[in-house]
């Protein structure tokens, strides 16, 4: 069983390897409800990671063309260009462009999961923290969790007015904090009540409506292909189904013939969630599954570059891994944006500012660093770190020495091996 209250594990059980080349290929695009999601794959809502830094990381880190041939930006410069590439309001601005949706390689973008009873409870500021969003988000989504039909209805008005392109509902989580107070999964058990609050929800947007929700409670308890047909005899726009049970938490491996099953039963638009690791893993759900779109979670914070890598797949067969420059540029462009973002918000009520950037630094290190040859002691530098400024000079000189040796981006065995850590544990 999962521990610590079903908290996201960030290895999985037993991965499953699907070989290259697949029949199928992740769709060009998918349509839900009046918004277009090109390509048709979804960056899944991750409380605590999908924020609106991470969210625009990935859209840029997400970026491909066809003409491109190679999806790993700027891999061809020499040592002698690293100064250049080190300038760091150069890489910020890069970072900040504007990128239009049919430029990446990630189609939708989802918030982190919010309350719907706090959000229409919490004052106008705070409320601005969890629903700040930028115009190159766009298409962008906000997931809200609850129980009560009316709040959550009252909680979707707000994400429209806010200028949200999507809204969803959240019945996945398998937290014991959300499930404790009927939320999440745990509204999986009360059907007529999850009937109750598509209704509602529907009756209070005209922006697409979308649920993202689990097989079931437990294996006697699978609900999914009964649910997905409620959903769309209520005017939903598309389902996201993560297959798994809510016992199961993050454990085992997703029963993707579940994802197929509620594809066969409806008509509208569906999304396949769990255990995709990589673009044959993307590839391979759509084959085993017809599956109009894929989501992915704990994979993106990962390897930030995975939805890239699916549309050069999908392009060319075959896609680009990441150079040891490549990482070093991926976590200092994130780590500048999160201190571009406390500085931007440092004037605003305290419920609405980003706040010390060290503390979400030392969270992504345990996603970013896995893999990475001695990743081990540059965490430890980072989790003694005293400041934002300090940990960016910690990840410079890790990555400098190592380029400079000519180190390679494959992981040591050690690391390699070694399962993420249970910090910052989040749950999509």
């Amino acid at each position: 069983m999962p521990r610590k209250g079903f908290t996201v594990k960030k290895n999985w059980d037993n991965p499953v390897e699907h070989a290259m080349p697949v029949e199928a290929r992740v769709p060009a695009e998918v349509r839900l409800g009046s918004v277009v999601v090109r390509p048709a794959t979804v960056l899944a809502p991750m409380a605590g990671v999908t924020d609106t830094v991470f969210r625009r990381f990935i859209r840029h880190a997400s970026l491909f063309s066809r003409d491109q041939g190679s999806g790993v930006r700027d891999q061809e410069n020499t040592r002698d260009q690293r100064s250049e590439i080190r300038d760091r309001d150069s890489a910020t601005e890069d970072v900040a462009a504007a990128i239009s949706n049919t430029e990446s390689g990630c189609g939708l973008i989802m918030t982190e999961f919010t309350s719907a009873d706090g959000l229409s409870r919490m004052r106008e500021a705070k409320r601005r923290r969890y629903l700040t969003f930028y115009d190159d988000e766009h298409p962008i989504g906000a997931q809200l969790f609850g129980s009560n039909p009316q709040t959550l209805a009252e909680a979707a008005r707000i994400v429209e007015e806010t200028g949200f392109d999507t809204v969803d509902l959240n019945l996945g989580c398998p937290a014991k904090r959300v499930v404790g107070s009927n939320g999440g999964s745990g509204l999986l058990r009360d059907l007529p009540r999850i009937g109750e609050i598509f209704r509602a929800i529907r009756k209070a947007v005209t922006i697409p409506f979308t649920v993202k929700f689990r097989m079931g409670w437990n294996e006697s308890q699978i609900v999914c292909v009964e649910l997905a047909r409620m959903a769309e005899a209520e005017g939903l726009n598309g389902l996201a189904l993560h297959a798994r049970t809510r016992e199961q938490g993050y454990s085992g491996q997703a029963q993707w013939n579940w994802i197929a099953a509620v594809k066969e039963a409806v008509r509208l638009p569906v999304i396949g969630n769990g255990d995709v690791r990589t673009p044959e893993d993307a590839a391979a759900m759509v084959a085993k599954t017809g599956c109009d779109a894929v989501m992915i979670g704990r994979a993106a914070p990962a390897n930030p570059w995975i939805f890239r890598q699916i549309a050069e797949y999908t392009a060319t067969g075959s896609y680009s891994r990441p150079s040891t420059e490549d990482r070093y540029r991926m976590i200092r462009a994130y780590f500048e944006m999160l201190m571009a973002e406390a500085e931007a918000t440092k004037d605003l009520p305290r419920d609405a500012r980003l706040g010390d950037p060290a503390g979400k630094m030392k969270q992504f290190a345990t996603w970013f660093t896995h893999g990475v040859p001695g990743g081990a002691k540059l965490r430890a530098a980072i989790y003694h770190a005293h400041n934002g400024a300090d940990v960016l000079g910690e990840v410079e000189q890790f990555f400098v020495s190592r380029m400079a040796a000519g180190e390679s981006a494959e992981p040591d065995s050690e690391d390699a091996t070694q399962a993420f850590p249970d910090a910052a544990l989040v749950c999509d």
